[in-house]
């Protein structure tokens, strides 16, 4: 018989919950949600041009521009990311540039 390992046992359960959430059958799931940002303002807050700003975040000026107008919102890991750089730039960018 197999056994599973902590790492397995621990994505099982996981999965379990997962299911179980979708189901119906459990509410105490907590869920975090990433508030909603201004990107053009935090890209000031940290003094860096649309081509420093994209260059660092690891995605294009196109979209950062997109972002900027309007046109798009940041989701995602994205969006988490900018609400990090909102609360503490100096920090994350150290962890970046590591």
């Amino acid at each position: 018989m197999y056994k599973m390992n902590c790492h397995e046992a621990s994505i099982l359960t996981g999965l379990n919950e997962a299911i179980d959430f979708s189901r119906g059958r459990r509410d105490d799931s907590r869920v975090f949600t990433p508030e909603p940002v201004d990107v053009k303002e935090i890209r000031k807050m940290v003094k860096l041009s649309q081509a420093g700003f994209a260059s660092k975040l690891g995605i294009s000026v196109a979209t950062l521009r997109h972002w900027e107008r309007g046109d798009r919102a940041p989701n995602g890991p994205a969006l988490v990311l900018l609400n990090l750089l909102k609360k503490d730039h100096k920090t994350i960018f150290e962890i970046l540039n590591r």
